[in-house]
């Protein structure tokens, strides 16, 4: 249960096939914490629209609506629900624990964002990137945390933290870029770990190419 509860009903912003929306809907969810959604029709440009764009200055989902509290940005969002619901353990409060949290943090800007999840955009979506660049990306990463993740249970030791959510929907959803997961059985490992979780919601699945079972 949360520390806190809202004052107000929480409204997120995104679209249902979203890792980005995912991982704020998974962190809302384990947190027990209420919200609605709000689903942006993405495909009809909704989120370049005026009244989108006043809350999300990039045009990218997911938004959170907290009150009168706007935060756009999924790791942001991430930063701002374990700060102001959660108990320290989602965000430790220690140098190196905050530490080893953000370059989570960072990876899932960096090469989660530019590898399994640029290979889904193309082959789910259709998105116009280079698909064998992203595929490479994503081999090196996961070929990089694969031993890390075999040390402990959760991403920075004993207990989940944002860090997991972070990393967890495009990591999971990885076959759908034509991606597979089969040569690392301890990232396999640890996401059967955070989808033991309580309140654990997994984000819909797509078509997964035959080149990824």
């Amino acid at each position: 249960m949360p520390l806190s509860r809202p004052d107000q009903p929480i409204r997120l912003h995104g679209m249902r096939l979203s890792g980005h929306t995912h991982r704020a809907a998974l962190f809302l969810s384990l947190l027990g914490l209420p919200f609605d959604t709000i689903e942006v029709d993405l495909a009809a440009g909704e989120q370049k629209r005026p009244a989108f764009l006043a809350m999300s200055p990039f045009g990218q989902v997911p938004v959170l609506e907290d009150g009168d509290t706007v935060i756009f940005d999924s790791t942001a969002i991430l930063v701002y629900l374990a700060k102001r619901y959660g108990d320290p353990s989602w965000l430790p409060e220690d140098a190196i624990g905050a530490a080893r949290v953000q370059q989570w943090l960072s990876m899932a800007s960096g090469p989660i964002a530019y590898g399994p999840c640029a290979a889904r955009l193309v082959k789910v979506f259709g998105a116009k990137l280079d698909h064998d660049v992203a595929v490479r990306i994503a081999a090196r990463f996961f070929e990089a945390i694969e031993p890390e993740l075999g040390k402990q249970p959760f991403a920075v030791g004993e207990q989940p933290t944002i860090a997991d959510v972070a990393a967890y929907s495009y990591i999971a959803h990885a076959p759908e870029g034509g991606v597979s997961l089969a040569p690392y059985p301890n990232i396999r490992a640890w996401l059967a770990r955070i989808e033991a979780l309580p309140g654990f919601v997994a984000m819909p699945a797509s078509a997964i190419p035959a080149n990824a079972q």
